[in-house]
Formats: structure tokens, sequence, C-alpha cells
């Protein structure tokens, strides 16, 4: 049965919702535009939901349903880690745990030409932005964002790449910093790409820091905050015991 659509997607923000659950009622609204994000989509006037899971909320107006999975299902403007499996004379194919391999062309870098096409060896991992997500169609990555400058985008070097859930990426990209995150932030100078595919990669000085702070991560999607900041204290406890 479906739940009654409301004018606003407050009473919804940040809980369970279930497929065919209608979160938002465009007849009521306005001068007023909304992004969709995955798991939601536009019947007439009413938004529904596809897929179980929490309906989440980014400024200033983009709504999608986040749930835990390892599957990924690619959406325009996501930005992933993707790992080269094979390269051709226009593009290189990326696996990004999606339902096949995405095209990124080799032009699509910041100044990019045929003079100057980056070599990629089988393995490399890149993080990049997904540009289109058509289904039935190969996804197409770039590694500038949409201005086409380089920003973060690019080869990942060193460090240690793990996946995780889709939940969990989502959770460490989410605005306030997640708790983890923070914790781990004060105490220990680090780097990390996250992918909303599940994918996560962390590099620093030491490899012990490097382990420290990819065990906090994984152990830290079923611990409410306050949990994540006690184990993240005892991880670091017991990284001073060891040297």
């Amino acid at each position: 049965m479906e739940n009654k659509p409301t004018s606003s997607p407050t009473s919804f923000v940040d809980q369970s919702v279930v497929p065919g659950d209608v979160v938002l009622d465009l007849s009521n609204m306005t001068n007023q535009t909304l992004k969709l994000g995955g798991g939601l989509r536009q019947d007439c006037d009413a938004i529904s939901v596809m897929k179980a899971g929490k309906l989440r909320f980014s400024n200033p107006n983009k709504y999608w349903v986040e749930s835990s999975q390892k599957r990924y299902v690619p959406h325009a403007g996501d930005s992933v880690l993707g790992i080269v499996v094979d390269s051709k004379a226009d593009n290189f194919l990326v696996d990004i745990k999606g339902p096949g391999l995405a095209l990124l062309p080799v032009l699509a870098f910041e100044g990019g030409t045929r003079r100057n096409i980056p070599k990629f060896e089988i393995g490399t991992l890149l993080y990049v932005r997904v540009v289109k997500a058509n289904p039935g169609m190969n996804p197409e990555l770039s590694c500038t964002d949409a201005s086409g400058k380089a920003a973060e985008f690019g080869q990942l070097k060193d460090g240690y790449m793990f996946e995780s859930s889709t939940g969990l990426s989502r959770m460490l990209l989410s605005s306030p910093t997640c708790p983890v995150l923070d914790a781990l932030g004060k105490k220990l100078s680090f780097e990390t790409a996250v992918g909303l595919n599940g994918r996560v990669w962390v590099n620093a000085s030491s490899p012990s820091t490097v382990i420290v702070v990819a065990n906090a991560i994984m152990n830290s999607e079923s611990l409410s905050g306050v949990q994540q900041r006690i184990m993240v204290e005892k991880l670091i406890q017991n990284l001073k015991l060891s040297t």
C-alpha cells in the first residue's frame, strides 16, 4: 500500500522507504526544480520509490534512496573508482563494478589531444566521473569535472584500494564529514578517494596508518557516530602501542 504523498519530503528524509512509497507530490509545488538520484522515479506529479533503503537529501535539491548493496548501478554525475582492464584506439575500458564495462575516451582529460593521450597499464586505478549512463549502453566516463578541469580526477598511485557496499561509500561522502573520517583526520595524516560504486582508496606515508584507516572505515558501516569515534580511539591506541 502506498504512503500518502506529501508536499514536503522532510518527514521521509533519513527514514526507511520501500518500493511504492510516494515521497513527494509535485502538484503542490511551483518554481522548484528537483534532482532525482538512484531509487526514485517520477510518475506524473508523484515522486515514488523504486527500491528499499533510506531516503537521503543533499543541498540544494537532490534526493535519492540509499541502500547498502554490492552491485553498483551507474548514474550520470557519480564519482567512482575504476580499474583499467583494456585499451582501444579511442577508449579505455574500465571496470566500475557496474553491469558492464565503462568507456573512458582517450581525450576525456584536461587539455586532452591526440598528441598527449595518457598510457595506462592494465590494472591502473582511476578516479573518474560518470558523464553518461543510459540503459543498454556502456557508461561513459571522464577524468575532468563539469568545467573541463582535472580537479581531483585522474590516476591514483600507491596506496590501498578496498571494496565496500555502496551505502558505506555514500556515508563516507556525506556532509558534514562522517564521524569515522572526522575522528581519523584529527589524529592521523592520510588521503582518501571514495567512489559511489563501493570502492575506497587510502594512502599515507606509513603502511601502519593505511591499515588503521582502512580497518576503521570497513568496520564503521554498522556503528553509530559515537561508536565510530570510540572504535577509532581504540585503533589509534593500539597503533601507538605497536610503534
